[in-house]
């Protein structure tokens, strides 16, 4: 796992490199809007991937992170006849506070990039890898780790965040896909737009996070005991 300095270093680098595209296509007026962003997006995911890599790598870690966003992927399969109601943010967000910022975000990223695979790859998967994966990463920071475990009311409140970082930072995307440039009225024209989706998953993610947190936690907490996972 992280160190609190390591798992800051990459928080850090991450905002920085979100900063630099939203400056790049805003003030820039760069031509190419897409590929930018899709560059810039996947070089903020890099750096958690690449310290991953640099580590003694411990294979019952790698199968339980494996089984998490299969689980992840699998409850975003089971929902997805119903608009914007899916456990799978909720499996990302409890992955990130009982095991950790970095496995949050790796579940979070790998999460959108294999569940994909069903629903359709294509330029925004970038973007959800980042946003998931970051969701993941702040429920594991030891600070708001701990307030997570204690409290439903905070799982809640994260949840309801997670749901409006979501849809805002996907939003983004949204209004450079159309004529790779970007306008506030078209932005906040969507964001109107999608309340009822945005309200419905926000509330989704609420209410899974209660609900399986504890039974989650509790089978977690047995597999790291029984296979002497640190």
């Amino acid at each position: 796992m992280m160190n609190n300095r390591a798992v800051n270093r990459v928080l850090i680098k991450s905002l920085c490199i979100l900063f630099l595209f939203i400056v790049g296509a805003v003030l820039l007026q760069a031509s190419q809007y897409q590929i930018i962003s899709m560059l810039l997006v996947i070089a903020a995911c890099f750096p958690i991937y690449y310290r991953y890599e640099r580590k003694q790598i411990n294979i019952k870690e790698l199968v339980l992170i494996a089984v998490l966003t299969a689980v992840a992927v699998l409850g975003r399969f089971l929902f997805y006849m119903i608009p914007a109601i899916t456990p799978m943010t909720a499996i990302i967000i409890i992955s990130g506070i009982c095991l950790g910022a970095e496995v949050g975000f790796l579940v979070g990223s790998l999460s959108a990039v294999t569940s994909n695979i069903l629903f359709g790859q294509g330029p925004w998967t970038p973007f959800q890898m980042f946003s998931w994966g970051m969701i993941g990463l702040v429920a594991g920071l030891p600070w708001l780790q701990k307030r997570l475990k204690k409290s439903y009311w905070f799982l809640a409140l994260y949840g309801i965040l997670a749901g409006f970082f979501f849809s805002f930072f996907m939003d983004l995307w949204t209004v450079f896909s159309i004529d790779r440039s970007f306008s506030w009225q078209r932005y906040l024209a969507l964001l109107l737009s999608a309340v009822p989706y945005t309200m419905s998953y926000c509330f989704s993610n609420a209410f899974f996070s209660c609900f399986l947190f504890r039974t989650i936690q509790t089978k977690l907490q047995r597999i790291l005991v029984k296979y002497d996972i640190k």
